[in-house]
């Protein structure tokens, strides 16, 4: 669970929030449940995977084992992208926390920030799980109780002004900007495929792991519901939504104006722990999908090597980090973001459709679970932008073609 919750809660709680708001007003409370449903829908597939599978690799094995070595592969393809340009956005918000602390600025020291966040967290990702679990839980721990000063501080502002909050805001578009949001928020969840990655790494992954992803997911959502009841209530949609454009620090904005003493350093100090605690989470995950594609011949099998002392795929773990620190020398937040929900509406796509292929023996969930779960993520894709759309397949197309060539005789 607290690798799951240090996947999840970064970017989402602390960004895309404030994204949401300014799409679907005091309807990104509605967003927030719909997306935890069909992230719930989602992990429920992905658990019951885990569980018949307890492998790593998560749906690129799934994919490979289920249904065919193509559809495995653009999974793990798709991971790799999605997840190498999340980790990025979450090193260069990190960066930008940080300098924010203390009133800087400047493109060339968050760049630097970001590299060195990098390299300092591959490091404790190639020592092995048992100290980046360490690692990660006082991350969390330092997040949990930023969000929760934050939800205190703001509580009774947000509640004098609850009975003007609509479900479905009518200043905005209604029911299709209310999806628009939804798509935002449901990348903000997916965090939790993190766990389905550790099927060799924890004891008794056929109960461990559907266990874990549940209660992530439902710690997740109150923790959302909570931050974004106050946000919006407290500072309103409109002002949380300009917030998040011009200073990328929306809950920081927002405990200023609270006039709680030392509360918007708590929060800056919270969202950059959070951003550490995603970097070291995806650099886990990414390297163990590295170190399945490696195992089959999908990417050099050098990669496939374990390291014997912590039990820790160390040069995946190292590709991993040097992909994640070229993305934040060239990458920009508001690309890797989008980019980043078109990759992983593909893969989680993927996901249910090896889920609704399982032997009736290893079902663990009812077949409507992962059907939902399918039907949400191509619903979900057609707000993506056609740039990104183009980007996507462009990259899917180039991987279909090295997977031809690696796996020639």
């Amino acid at each position: 669970m607290l690798l799951g919750l240090g996947s999840i809660l970064g970017t989402g709680v602390f960004v895309a929030i404030g994204l949401a708001a300014g799409v679907a007003g005091s309807g990104i409370l509605l967003a927030l449940a719909l997306a935890a449903v069909l992230a719930i829908c989602n992990g429920l597939a992905s658990a019951q995977l885990a569980a018949a599978h307890p492998i790593s690799g998560g749906t690129y094995e799934y994919g490979y084992r289920v249904l065919h070595p193509a559809a495995g592969f653009v999974a793990g393809w798709m991971f790799l992208c999605a997840k190498t340009a999340s980790a990025a956005t979450a090193a260069l918000g990190f960066a930008g926390y940080l300098l924010g602390l203390f009133g800087r600025t400047g493109a060339w020291p968050t760049v630097a920030i970001g590299l060195g966040a990098c390299v300092l967290l591959t490091a404790v990702a190639a020592g092995g799980l048992t100290r980046s679990n360490r690692t990660n839980a006082v991350l969390v721990a330092i997040t949990l109780f930023a969000l929760g000063a934050f939800v205190v501080a703001g509580w009774p502002t947000a509640m004098a002004n609850a009975s003007t909050l609509a479900i479905v805001d009518p200043g905005r578009g209604g029911v299709p900007d209310l999806l628009h949001a939804t798509a935002l928020m449901f990348v903000a969840y997916t965090g939790y495929a993190r766990i389905a990655t550790l099927g060799e790494e924890v004891h008794e992954p056929r109960r461990t792991i559907p266990r874990a992803v549940v209660l992530t997911l439902l710690v997740s959502f109150v923790v959302y519901l909570a931050v974004a009841f106050v946000a919006v209530g407290s500072f309103g949609a409109d002002r949380l939504a300009e917030a998040t454009r011009t200073g990328g620090a929306p809950l920081e904005t927002i405990a200023r104006e609270l006039g709680r003493p030392g509360l918007a350093i708590v929060i800056a100090v919270g969202a950059a722990a959070a951003m550490l605690g995603v970097v070291l989470n995806l650099l886990l995950g990414l390297s163990r999908v590295w170190l399945a594609m490696a195992r089959r011949g999908d990417m050099p099998r050098a990669l496939g090597h374990i390291h014997g002392a912590g039990q820790s795929p160390r040069r995946a773990v190292l590709l991993a980090g040097a992909c994640i620190a070229a993305l934040v020398v060239i990458g920009r937040i508001e690309t890797t973001w989008s980019f980043s929900a078109f990759t992983v509406l593909v893969y989680y796509a993927i996901t249910n459709v090896a889920a609704m292929r399982l032997p009736p023996a290893d079902r663990r969930v009812p077949q409507l679970v992962p059907v939902v779960g399918l039907l949400g993520c191509l619903g979900l894709a057609v707000w993506v932008e056609p740039a990104i759309w183009a980007v996507g397949l462009g990259l899917v197309a180039i991987g279909l073609v090295w997977h031809a060539i690696a796996r020639r005789p």
